[in-house]
């Protein structure tokens, strides 16, 4: 793969705008919530374009096109059926519990919620799951620089980990949620034209039609078996599995996501925040799915589009994207979309070592190591948790590189911290008699519960490490059944413990409880302004969206 002067380029332009934007902000992060918070001052737009763009990461973009040519349009259901509902909830229901406690962090919510040892066992998880996400955007964006550049893989992730250190060291949260608004500009702007081509070449629709298997194009056709659909997972583990625990457990309780809500400037636009990001995600797998689907159709009629295999002689789908880039675009355009694949991995990695650093700093150093320092300490802390992370992701890169779909790693880290996670809120904040032990000792149960499950099964060669019980058809469809597992051993562990324990007085529960808490009234007289409004609209549109593509 061969790049040329004007492609080099935009590369170098785009590095150079990512640094000076950290350079600029550095002289506002004077205090350690300048850094690690934005002082909460965020404008609705920003931190709506933001939102969507921490999640449109490697894993999204470069993931989603892997899971399109492995499973066809099937990964729609990572948006229709596990985004918008959830997007919908958190700005309805969960945002008014974070951004009206005044917590810093999610982990910070539950010591406010229950108390500090749920709080630090939430954190240590938390960081391991941003550190590895972390990681897989660096091994993508390594992975697409050797490609591309023809550079060596080490040389490749430290160059990139450099690049992301620097913005992100001088210019803390703000500068990563910047740069998100950028990447998702440069997303369309670089990524959209290749669907157009790619379809173009194949046929349009029809060319689709005729030459990708008829199995791969649909939502839920064959899903009465996992046997009998591609994605290998039958209804029930994908609506529970993924539409209920991951989703609700990912969108409402990831702090990397609700952090971009949370630095809104008042309630009213930290619940719109995420709903308003839910109106360009639902039309996401057009840009970022449908490129898989497309080089399917081109592999059945013309020669040079087949995938590579990987170290571990399976098909290396994360090379989908790259490769139709190389072989669909001219130079100056594939500058573009290389830059865009660059900005989209740089950004998720950075997004989740700004998450990383806050909740070491708030709920772990703060809490347990120095309590009563100086906002400078602090600052300084954030700062050196900045490289701690970005050294930690270089070393989880590794790990990523042993599975042929960053997606499927992804599922089975959500799996181990979020879903638990999720039955931990989802008891806490709507059922008052939970209590702190119920909370620790479910959670810990849950996770514990994910672990031996995942020790117990293989998928793709994955797992097993404590015995073969059962045999998975795909890695996807295992790690939505270790979330369902891990969620309702939590959810029955933390009710039973707390029928057996005293739970927080209830002027204690106040605002953070919702039978407890007074009801939100949006005063806005125009609809858009309205969150149960605008949440109505994304839920319509996705049911429709669900219906045509049956």
């Amino acid at each position: 793969m061969s790049l040329h002067l004007i492609d080099y380029a935009i590369i170098v332009l785009y590095f150079l705008f990512v640094v000076g934007i950290g350079v600029l902000l550095k002289r506002r992060m004077k205090t350690s919530n300048d850094f690690l918070m934005s002082n909460r001052s965020i404008p609705l737009w920003i931190t709506s374009l933001a939102f969507i763009s921490a999640n449109l990461g490697a894993q999204e973009v470069l993931g989603m096109a892997a899971s399109g040519a492995k499973y066809g349009l099937y990964t729609a259901h990572f948006y229709w059926l596990g985004a918008a509902f959830a997007m919908v909830f958190l700005g309805i229901y969960m945002m008014p519990f974070y951004y009206g406690s005044k917590a810093r962090s999610v982990p910070e919510y539950l010591k406010l919620r229950f108390d500090e040892k749920t709080r630090t066992f939430n954190a240590l998880t938390f960081a391991v799951m941003t550190v590895f996400s972390s990681g897989i955007s660096l091994y993508a964006l390594a992975m697409l620089m050797q490609a591309f550049l023809g550079w060596d893989f080490d040389v490749c992730i430290w160059v990139a980990a450099g690049i992301v250190l620097i913005y992100t060291y001088l210019g803390g949260l703000t500068s990563a949620v910047y740069n998100e608004v950028l990447q998702f500009f440069l997303i369309v702007l670089g990524i959209a034209p290749l669907v157009y081509i790619g379809l173009q070449k194949a046929g349009g629709l029809q060319g689709l039609i005729h030459n990708v298997d008829n199995a791969k194009l649909h939502l839920w056709k064959g899903m009465g078996s996992a046997a009998t659909n591609p994605m290998g997972v039958d209804a029930f583990s994908l609506v529970f599995g993924l539409g209920f625990v991951l989703a609700f457990g990912y969108w409402c309780t990831d702090f990397l996501v609700v952090q971009r809500a949370m630095i809104s400037r008042n309630l009213n636009s930290a619940r719109r925040t995420p709903i308003i990001a839910a109106m360009p995600k639902i039309i996401m797998p057009a840009v970022v799915i449908l490129p898989g689907i497309i080089i399917l159709a081109l592999q059945n009629q013309f020669q040079g589009f087949e995938l590579p295999h990987n170290a571990n002689g399976d098909v290396d789908y994360n090379m989908t994207l790259p490769l139709l880039l190389s072989k669909l675009y001219p130079s100056g355009i594939l500058g573009v979309g290389i830059t865009a694949l660059i900005a989209s991995f740089m950004s998720g990695m950075a997004g989740n070592v700004t998450a990383f650093n806050t909740v070491w700093t708030y709920d772990i150093y703060q809490s347990h190591i120095k309590k009563d320092a100086s906002e400078k300490h602090y600052l300084n802390v954030g700062k050196a948790s900045t490289v701690a992370g970005i050294l930690i992701s270089i070393a989880t890169a590794y790990v990523a590189r042993g599975f042929n779909s960053i997606m499927d790693l992804l599922q089975l880290v959500f799996s181990f911290v979020n879903a638990p996670l999720f039955a931990t809120f989802f008891l806490g904040m709507f059922w008052k008699r939970t209590t702190s032990n119920g909370a620790f000792w479910g959670l810990l149960c849950g996770t514990a519960s994910a672990a031996l499950t995942h020790g117990l099964t293989v998928a793709e060669g994955k797992g097993g490490w404590l015995g073969n019980v059962h045999e998975f058809y795909s890695g996807t469809s295992q790690a939505f059944t270790i979330a369902g597992i891990a969620f309702i051993v939590c959810l029955i562990m933390t009710a039973v413990i707390s029928l057996f324990s005293s739970p927080k007085p209830e002027s204690e529960l106040v605002g953070l409880v919702y039978s407890l808490t007074p009801r939100q009234r949006d005063s806005a007289k125009v609809w858009y302004k309205n969150p149960l409004w605008l949440g109505v609209i994304v839920v319509i549109i996705t049911v429709v969206f669900n219906i045509i593509f049956y």
